[in-house]
């Protein structure tokens, strides 16, 4: 991502900060960033595309987050347990990834408004993809399940004619739910036991393979 267009949103992000997101002027974010407002105007068109820029990026960094978690060197139940942990720290620090989990925005944040007529004509490829449908709490939650599937030691084996593996993408599933009822509904006990009760503290790291008949 260019270095002018990660300052404009690192800037409307700070403004967020101190006031609510109709009180912020494209004038004081390109200000704050140290460039031109007809700048900010050629990375997002409008302050709808301003707004709906800074929800892609949330989007995209906690997904890199999943990824990162569900890479480690651990057992399947221990690394979904990260990533609930994690999802529910980060949501309850960050606004905007609250939002985007549970589907509710205040007047506060920027709510991305779909492009009006739903054509999507920006000249910059970060815009066109921001401007394009941003996903919703129901496709966050598989994106999670299909990442987690897709960590290491979560795929089939070498000649396994399996389908699904298992009941894996439901437990994955039911974890990250589970994270997005605790960021509404903050649990007084421990979320690690809630996430192993949930998904099972047995859950294997592979696949059991299942001979050929």
């Amino acid at each position: 991502m260019p270095a002018a267009r990660e300052s404009l949103l690192n800037a409307a992000l700070a403004a967020l900060r101190d006031q609510p997101w109709p009180g912020i002027r494209m004038v004081d974010v390109a200000s704050a960033a140290g460039v031109s407002r007809q700048t900010l105007y050629n990375e997002f068109g409008s302050k709808d595309g301003l707004a709906r820029a800074l929800v892609r990026r949330e989007a995209d960094a906690y997904l890199r987050g999943v990824e990162r978690l569900m890479a480690q060197s651990a057992g399947a139940a221990d690394r979904l347990v990260s990533v609930v942990e994690w999802t529910v720290a980060e949501a309850r620090a960050r606004p905007l990834l609250r939002a985007l989990l549970t589907g509710c925005w205040g007047e506060r944040l920027p709510v991305p408004r779909p492009v009006r007529g739903g054509t999507v004509l920006s000249r910059v490829p970060a815009q066109r993809r921001a401007d394009a449908r941003l996903p919703g709490p129901a496709e966050l939650v598989a994106a999670v399940r299909d990442r987690s599937l897709a960590a290491p030691g979560h795929g089939r084996r070498p000649g396994d004619r399996t389908g699904e593996p298992g009941d894996l993408p439901q437990r994955c599933e039911l974890a990250v739910r589970l994270a997005l009822s605790l960021v509404v509904a903050p649990a007084e006990g421990s979320v690690a036991q809630l996430v192993r009760a949930a998904v099972g503290d047995g859950l294997s790291a592979t696949t059991p393979r299942v001979e050929d008949r």
